[in-house]
C-alpha cells in the first residue's frame, strides 16, 4: 500500500473516532439540557398535570395524589356503589349536579364523571376546607341507616355521598369540586388538564 492510501486510511479511522467522541459528548449535553424541559417540583406544585395510576386500584378503594398542593382522591367505585345513588337524589342539595363550576362539564352527568366506575374529585369540604373522611361502608352505627357510602367531613360534620354530593342540612353549601381530567389510558388518569388544556 502507498503512503497516500495510508494517509487515507487512517484519516477515515480519525474521523470516525473524532465523530464517536462527538457523538458522545453531544449525548452528556443533551440529556440535562433536555431533562430541564421536564416541569420541575415547584412547577408541579404550581400546577403542572399529575399523573394517577389506577391499575392495581381495587374496587372499592381510594388513592390518594397530590395536585396544586391539594389532594385529590380518586376511587373505584363497584356497581353497588353506581347503583346506590339515584336513591340519595331526595337528601341531597344538588343531585343534578347543576352548580357548573363545580365539575367540568363532561362531568355534570349522574355519576359525576367521565368513567363511572372512577371518580375524581379535590378532597377538601367546600365549607371551611377540611379533608373530609372516606367511608365506603354502608349504614354505619354512626352515619345511620340510611348511609350508603361516601364522604364524611369531621370538622363540622358535613357529608357527601359517593359522587361527592352534599346532602341537605350540612354546613358545607355545595357539591365537592371535581378538576379537569382525561384518561391518558385505561389504567392513567391525567389530572389538571383535558382535551380542552389546563385547567
Amino acid at each position: 500500500m502507498n503512503e497516500q492510501g495510508t494517509d487515507k486510511s487512517r484519516r477515515r479511522i480519525l474521523v470516525a473516532a473524532t465523530s464517536a467522541v462527538g457523538a458522545v459528548g453531544v449525548g452528556f449535553v443533551a440529556v440535562p439540557f433536555i431533562s430541564s424541559m421536564n416541569p420541575s417540583a415547584r412547577a408541579r406544585a404550581a400546577g403542572a398535570p399529575v399523573e394517577a395510576d389506577v391499575s392495581k386500584l381495587e374496587p372499592g378503594a381510594l388513592l390518594r395524589v397530590k395536585f396544586r398542593g391539594q389532594p385529590i382522591w380518586v376511587v373505584y367505585r363497584t356497581d353497588e356503589m353506581l347503583e346506590s345513588l339515584p336513591s340519595n337524589d331526595p337528601k341531597l342539595v344538588d343531585p343534578g349536579s347543576e352548580v357548573a363550576t363545580q365539575q367540568p362539564e363532561y362531568c355534570q352527568n349522574p355519576a359525576r364523571a367521565i368513567n363511572p366506575s372512577y371518580f375524581v374529585a379535590i378532597g377538601i369540604c367546600t365549607h371551611l376546607g377540611c379533608s373530609p373522611t372516606y367511608r365506603p361502608e354502608v349504614a354505619p352505627d354512626d352515619l345511620g341507616p340510611d348511609w350508603k357510602g361516601g364522604w364524611f367531613c369531621p370538622c363540622h360534620g358535613s357529608k357527601f355521598d359517593l359522587a361527592g354530593r352534599v346532602f341537605k342540612g350540612v354546613p358545607a353549601p355545595t357539591n365537592l369540586v371535581i378538576p379537569k381530567h382525561t384518561f391518558l389510558n385505561e389504567s392513567t388518569i391525567l389530572i389538571g388538564e383535558d382535551e380542552a388544556g389546563a385547567a
